[in-house]
């Protein structure tokens, strides 16, 4: 398959589309053999009998608690929930759907961005804006799967036990206005709130920094808890992850490096105060 094409596949046409597909057909022969039509079925669960249609053909991945009722409605006796985590993969591009999993596993995470707000980070506003910028365009279903899609991983600041979480970006992240002034000002304001939080750090490299260590450009630091490290980067849609010991040793700690070379928590907190203040 050429690359072009490639870029223009959509969640259902990559791997995984089987598992949603599977999903899909087990819930229209559940719905049929409890008699119920899609829209019957469709209010007893929430959505309309065209979501319900989406669902069963395929063309649409359903969402945890959607999968939750489905199997309480049709008596279905944890066969739906059975195949939740499968199908909650599945709503991930292909090439993050490793990276997906090691995140639901982290003890710790060391994110380092250049370009735009860490996926964990953005505001729902913020992910439909740089969503409904990719090109080629993504079409309006896939943008609300993927925006469904980092919500659910924004669940990490919820854990218990809670993951050590940092985060270090490049100022010129903050100062884009993608999808407009208000858009970026609800994110700078999520940002200072998440600072909060007593297990995550948020950090600014400042433009004027003449020393900077991230010039390769951004990355992930994954730890797990049995000490395994992991690193994944992704650039034109493409991930890469890398898992030998004496690599991921080196980006970590390049990490080291970076978060020492930024402004600190509190400065950083300051700082983004001050681009609120601009806008």
């Amino acid at each position: 398959m050429r690359d072009d094409e490639a870029e223009q596949r959509r969640p259902e046409d990559e791997p995984g589309a089987g598992v949603v597909g599977a999903f899909g057909r087990q819930l229209k022969l559940l719905r049929m053999r409890a008699g119920l039509d899609r829209v019957e079925f469709g209010k007893r669960v929430g959505y309309s009998a065209e979501s319900v249609a989406s669902f069963e053909q395929g063309r649409r991945t359903p969402q945890a608690k959607l999968i939750d009722r489905a199997d309480e409605v049709l008596d279905a006796g944890g066969v739906l929930k059975a195949l939740k985590e499968e199908v909650g993969r599945a709503q991930y591009p292909a090439f993050f759907r490793d990276m997906a999993r090691l995140e639901a596993e982290a003890v710790e995470l060391c994110c380092y961005d250049t370009h735009v707000v860490k996926g964990l980070l953005q505001t729902e506003d913020y992910m439909r804006a740089v969503l409904s910028m990719r090109r080629p365009l993504l079409d309006e279903e896939t943008i609300e799967v993927r925006v469904a899609a980092r919500l659910a991983r924004q669940e990490i600041f919820h854990r218990w036990p809670a993951p050590l979480l940092s985060f270090v970006m490049e100022e010129a992240v903050l100062r884009k206005p993608l999808g407009g002034a208000a858009v970026l000002r609800g994110q700078l304001e999520h940002l200072l709130l998440t600072g909060q939080k007593r297990n995550v750090e948020i950090q600014v490299m400042p433009l004027d920094r003449e020393d900077n260590a991230g010039v390769d450009g951004p990355f992930t630091v994954v730890t797990r808890k049995d000490g395994e490290q992991f690193v994944y980067s992704e650039v034109q849609g493409r991930g890469h992850l890398l898992t030998k010991r004496d690599e991921t040793s080196l980006v970590a700690a390049r990490y080291g490096i970076i978060r020492s070379q930024a402004l600190t928590p509190r400065e950083s907190c300051g700082f983004i105060e001050k681009l609120l203040g601009e806008l």
